[in-house]
């Protein structure tokens, strides 16, 4: 895996936000994963809030379609997986402070 490579997916997933929530993606815990190969292919494993979420088929091909930007990427495959299960817990602190939660959440 390419850290400098990851790091620039990261940031172009930055641009993908869920258009019901005024958060990204990323910071939203939606990514579980990025895997990024020698040849350039980049495997995603992603969440969505919801298995009934209303994005549920733009959104990964919007994250794919990010990636792929980014230089060095060969081509971006999307995992959507419902297992872990997304919780509140999993979004970053910023996340939290934007959207005004604070405090403990259950799992």
């Amino acid at each position: 895996m390419s850290p400098k490579i990851e790091e620039k997916i990261v940031e172009a997933i930055k641009k993908v936000y869920d258009p019901e929530i005024p958060v990204n993606i990323y910071e939203l815990g939606l990514i579980y994963k990025i895997d990024v190969k020698k040849d350039g292919l980049v495997d995603i494993t992603m969440t969505l809030t919801s298995p009934f979420c209303p994005v549920a088929g733009s959104l990964p091909k919007e994250v794919a379609a990010r990636a792929s930007e980014v230089e060095g990427v060969t081509k971006a495959n999307v995992d959507l997986v419902f297992e872990p299960p997304w919780s509140m817990e999993l979004m970053s602190e910023e996340a939290k402070l934007k959207l005004n939660l604070t405090g403990n959440f259950p799992a």
